[in-house]
């Protein structure tokens, strides 16, 4: 896309002007390249054209006749104006109404050959006969317009306030007569013709104003010929920027660690279990890393509860060892301290210290993070501030749980000199979003569960069911079991009728009188949280009422009983990670989803998928099918450019493909010389972000 075209005003294409262009604004048209790339959102076959007298009640027709008929009718009590035309193709008269549309009258006149489309009504004076209100309507009389709203396939576009689907579809078409020619086609010539694809100018034309003929379903699904080749520019354009970061950093001198493995041998000997073969062989990998020149950048996936953190740690401890500093960013602050209670407790025997910098803490450890004194820093977004300094910072290690992105691991990597980064996920992440949001890194999977633990028993409870829930709950505790019930919310409100946590807490007391109730929720001090876990721990609770604080880092092996109060309520992988705090003893556990109606089908849809499955990995497919790529990692956080065509979902393969073409050419041509357009459109694509990636 030529320069001058992505800054050409957009008042100045026919049928914009100055106040349609602010309307413009408000669906996200800044520039000719927006409206260019401002995809319609569904099709409607016209090209069918039926005979008056064949019209069905109820459906969308196309007809074609002539008027014989054009009035302008004021109703006094409504002071409606009703526009009404007759027209007659020589087997029949429908009649076509306009609501408060006074103008209409000069559009049309008697004799006029004239194209309708609507939704066929009777005749509401007759009850017989037919009849359409508001219909899309062409002149074929007229020459001074291509017809473009009926006769065809007709794009259906987002609109606001203002801007009707008509009038948008008129300016689209006015951008592309005008600027078609003038594309630029960036993708190199060899790319295309191995992936089968076509020109860009054809199909940015046909992807808004498809040639008749076109399947109208592939159109609709994103899949057409032409969605294929706009969809794949995107993918090998967000690739490419991935590729080019992951070339950088094998490049970019690193530190080279040459540990002991003293401090490290001295953790093994103190852990209460040992680590399984999956452990040893993802943390070999790391090690391997670690020793080589260039910077670490590796992922770690794997189910909930099998051993992420402690291998995490080991990575710390080997950089403590050779004299660096570590610094682990958790998403939020409650996680933060789990992480940094437990990996103290730990290492506090070994001489390493630990400390905590989230917005809550009140003393920051500036100093002592700045002068070196502190081994391992842990916690949240607070670390990558401007004013964080390290002394010698070795290892930054990311507990994700989808909520940082590329930005954010590249700002807290700017915090030393090419550091070696590892990202943790919280539940496993699917190859499609790994190739995307994750895409720059190397990765290991954990595909191992600690052994002895038994598959926790999931099911799925109604409101009314809640006796049968009791009673588990009164047959566990009698073992001397304990159990989670979980609440969506700490309080009532009048906003939602929401169970809460603290009258949950009130209402097991009075069920069950003789047993220890405790309550946690997100509003505790730290300190208060610290010593309800510790309580529940030590088996000083039976019963412990809670929101979602406890969804990650808690281990209670006694624990075999979770309940989750209003389960439609939360997201699958929500769901998955909560679940994931009991089994983790040799008894058998049970999670009880209890729902509350009334259910919708997406809801029950999720409550069967984590009855049927304990699968984390297809879970997360799953979960991402419901939801979307979108909303699944959510597209701000990650800092990936937006997709307006591709969906990595429905076109993994295009995707593997624009991945295989990416790291190709950036293989051959890491700085992309050979073709400066591309490198342009890149940069353009990545809005700027580029720059940071050469900083981080």
């Amino acid at each position: 896309m030529a320069k001058n075209l992505r800054d050409f005003p957009l008042q100045y294409i026919k049928g914009v002007g100055p106040e349609r262009a602010k309307l413009l604004l408000r669906v996200g048209i800044k520039n000719i390249k927006d409206a260019l790339y401002f995809l319609p959102y569904r099709y409607e076959d016209r090209s069918n054209i039926k005979k008056i007298c064949d019209l069905t009640y109820g459906k969308l027709e196309t007809v074609s006749g002539t008027i014989i008929s054009a009035e302008l009718i004021k109703t006094p009590r409504k002071r409606l104006h009703i526009f009404e035309l007759l027209i007659n193709d020589g087997t029949a008269i429908l009649k076509a109404k306009w609501f408060n549309q006074p103008y209409m009258k000069k559009v049309f006149k008697k004799g006029d050959q004239i194209l309708l489309c609507g939704i066929v009504k009777r005749n509401s004076y007759y009850g017989t006969g037919f009849e359409m209100d508001n219909p899309e309507y062409e002149i074929l009389s007229d020459n001074t317009e291509t017809h473009i709203h009926l006769n065809r396939i007709v794009p259906i576009y987002s609109v606001t306030k203002g801007l009707g689907v008509r009038q948008m579809r008129t300016i689209i078409f006015n951008v592309l007569e005008t600027y078609l020619n003038e594309i630029e086609d960036v993708i190199p010539e060899d790319i295309l013709k191995r992936n089968g694809l076509r020109r860009l100018n054809e199909c940015l034309y046909n992807v808004h104003f498809p040639e008749t003929g076109t399947d109208i379903d592939s159109l609709n699904k994103g899949v057409s010929k032409y969605h294929r080749r706009i969809s794949f520019d995107e993918l090998f354009m967000l690739q490419l920027g991935l590729a080019i970061l992951k070339k950088r950093k094998t490049i970019e001198k690193g530190i080279s660690f040459s540990p002991s493995g003293r401090l490290l041998k001295y953790l093994l000997s103190r852990l209460p279990f040992q680590l399984t073969d999956a452990q040893n062989r993802v943390f070999n990998e790391i090690l391997t890393d670690m020793k080589k020149p260039q910077p670490m950048n590796r992922l770690i996936q794997g189910d909930v509860g099998c051993g992420k953190t402690i291998i995490a740690l080991m990575a710390m401890i080997t950089a403590t060892e050779c004299g660096y500093q570590s610094a682990l960013m958790a998403p939020t602050e409650i996680l933060a301290e789990q992480h940094y209670l437990n990996i103290y407790r730990l290492v506090d025997e070994l001489g390493i210290k630990v400390c905590l910098l989230t917005s809550g803490v009140k003393d920051k450890p500036f100093d002592i993070i700045a002068n070196g004194e502190v081994n391992i820093v842990i916690g949240t977004h607070a670390l990558i501030q401007e004013g964080i300094k390290f002394k010698k910072l070795g290892l930054v290690v990311i507990d994700e749980q989808h909520r940082f992105g590329v930005m954010q691991r590249a700002l807290l990597r700017k915090k030393a000199y090419n550091p070696d980064v590892l990202v943790m996920t919280a539940t496993p992440i699917p190859r499609t979003l790994a190739l995307t949001l994750y895409g720059d890194l190397d990765y290991s999977i954990i595909d191992e569960l600690p052994p002895k633990r038994m598959p926790v028993k999931t099911l799925v409870f109604r409101e009314s069911e809640k006796k049968a829930v009791y009673n588990l709950i009164y047959s566990e505790t009698k073992k001397g079991r304990q159990v989670y019930v979980v609440y969506p919310v700490i309080e009532e409100s009048e906003k939602t009728d929401l169970r809460s946590a603290t009258l949950g807490k009130e209402a097991f007391e009075k069920i069950f009188p003789s047993l220890k109730i405790g309550i946690i929720h997100g509003r505790m001090k730290p300190q208060e949280r610290e010593e309800i876990m510790s309580k529940f721990k030590n088996g000083d609770i039976d019963i412990l009422v809670s929101t979602t604080v406890i969804e990650v880092g808690v281990d209670v092996p006694n624990a075999t009983v979770m309940i989750i109060i209003h389960a439609e309520r939360f997201g699958l992988s929500q769901l998955h990670q909560l679940r994931g705090r009991i089994g983790r003893g040799s008894h058998q556990s049970y999670c009880i989803l209890l729902a509350y109606e009334p259910i919708g089908e997406e809801a029950l849809r999720r409550l069967k998928i984590m009855e049927k499955s304990s699968d984390g990995f297809k879970i997360a497919e799953e979960d991402l099918d419901i939801r979307g790529p979108g909303e699944f990692f959510g597209t701000r956080q990650s800092g990936l450019p937006d997709l307006k065509s591709a969906n990595i979902i429905r076109d993994y393969q295009l995707l593997k493909s624009a991945r295989y073409e990416a790291f190709k050419l950036i293989e051959t041509d890491p700085e992309i010389q050979n073709y400066p357009l591309l490198k342009k459109s890149l940069e353009n694509f990545w809005k700027g972000k580029m720059e940071l990636f050469k900083t981080a």
